[in-house]
């Protein structure tokens, strides 16, 4: 009776034997695998940037914000439904719309009011189109201008690497100073970072006092975080009065008291609000960990289409497999017929068909992993984010691709098991 290991060894040395059919198996399998194991790593590498991004104020801290966010094309948009209204009507609908803007005096009052062990921080943006100049220099105008306070740095995972932050001074008389992202100060300033301290820039042409500069942050999706230009929100009021919302920021002490800081910090807005308790809340609080895990669930979609991709690729390499192998059956008519004359069993000969099957599927998941994490980690070092490998994909490719040889090889294997060595050695 054969062992396990001379059957092993003649089934390897057979699919050595054929080259460019097992070539072209193992690469219909690999090419399945390398899909879903691609895809799948590509994921985890958007989830875990997105991890980065949405989670710089941690896990106890949240923001208070207006409901809608207000989408407009230039300094000027209106939504359809104002063009449509008579003037009159335009002016009643826009007044309707910033008393549901979180003003600068409701802001205000929250972070006075609120009692809550806690920091808290006033921001606002004013867009993403603005041009800082300097002597003869100036940047795009894709500079990303923030206003906040002595605390937004700190609260949104800036940090100041040469200069200082703003101070309650620069807070309560709304003077001209700001910090600059570490590429707008390189792009202005080819001497150094420190020889932009206390310059003066020009931001959309007016003058502004350089405090400092931010560490880098890197980019988020091809972005650079860089591109920003921070003052104080009182000074956008002054000179940028684009009529947007204020966002409050909290974060609690401990991350077991978020739920009761928010239902605290709720129920003190809606008083500043003046809503009363019947009326729904036209603010929403947002929770930093919450807002990348609803991000993360909305990449389940990919999930799903990768494995359905990876599934009608393994298929059809099943169903490849298994022709492949009953044509081996018919060539190797003879060599079973010999097999079965110098006393080889029927279990024999079913076990090697069986196990060239799971051996080329093998080949192929492995070949297919290696290649699906390597694609994976491109979009990985594109995103600028660690290596990654999705160890339970790996292990299901396996299991996949062995249930794929047993499928593809068990019709074959049984065939060859039951020819009729006489029959087998007349074969021509």
């Amino acid at each position: 009776m054969m062992q396990f290991a001379d059957i092993f060894s003649l089934a390897f040395r057979t699919i050595r034997g054929n080259k460019l059919r097992t070539g072209l198996t193992v690469s219909i399998i690999a090419f399945g695998i390398m899909a879903l194991i691609g895809i799948i790593t590509a994921i985890q590498a958007m989830n875990q940037k997105l991890t980065e991004s949405f989670s710089t104020m941690g896990a106890n801290g949240f923001t208070i914000r207006y409901k809608q966010r207000n989408i407009q094309f230039g300094q000027g948009g209106r939504n359809n439904s104002e063009m449509k209204l008579s003037q009159k009507g335009k002016r009643k609908e826009r007044t309707s719309n910033l008393d549901k803007k979180i003003t600068i005096q409701q802001a205000e009052l929250f972070v006075d009011s609120f009692q809550f062990p806690s920091t808290i921080g006033i921001g606002i943006s004013g867009g993403r189109n603005s041009i800082i100049s300097y002597e003869t220099r100036k940047t795009s105008p894709n500079i990303f201008l923030l206003g906040g306070d002595e605390n937004y740095l700190a609260l949104n995972g800036f940090a100041v690497e040469v200069g200082r932050n703003f101070n309650r001074l620069d807070i309560q008389s709304g003077r001209n100073v700001c910090l600059l992202g570490y590429d707008v100060a390189n792009k202005l300033f080819k001497q150094g970072l420190q020889g932009s301290v206390n310059k003066i820039v020009r931001i959309n042409s007016i003058p502004y006092r350089v405090l400092g500069v931010l560490e880098s942050r890197g980019s988020s999706f091809g972005f650079s975080r860089d591109n920003v230009v921070l003052t104080t929100y009182t000074n956008m009021q002054r000179n940028f009065n684009t009529g947007g919302s204020y966002n409050i920021a909290i974060q609690a002490s401990d991350i077991n008291q978020v739920p009761a800081a928010m239902g605290e910090a709720e129920g003190l807005f809606r008083a500043i609000r003046r809503l009363n308790t019947t009326e729904q809340s036209n603010f929403v609080l947002d929770r930093a960990d919450s807002v990348a895990e609803k991000a993360m669930n909305s990449l389940g979609f990919l999930t799903i289409s990768a494995t359905v991709i990876g599934l009608i690729t393994l298929i059809g390499a099943a169903i490849g497999l298994m022709n492949i192998m009953l044509v081996s059956v018919s060539e190797r008519t003879r060599e079973v017929g010999l097999i079965k004359a110098i006393g080889g069993k029927r279990r024999s000969v079913s076990r090697q068909f069986l196990l060239e099957a799971i051996i080329i599927s093998i080949l192929g998941a492995f070949f297919g992993i290696i290649l699906g994490v390597a694609v994976g980690n491109l979009f990985s070092f594109v995103l600028k984010t660690g290596f990654v490998v999705p160890w339970n994909w790996v292990f299901y490719g396996i299991v996949i691709c062995t249930g794929v040889g047993l499928a593809a090889g068990i019709y074959p294997a049984r065939k060859a098991g039951k020819l009729n060595p006489i029959e087998a050695l007349r074969y021509e």
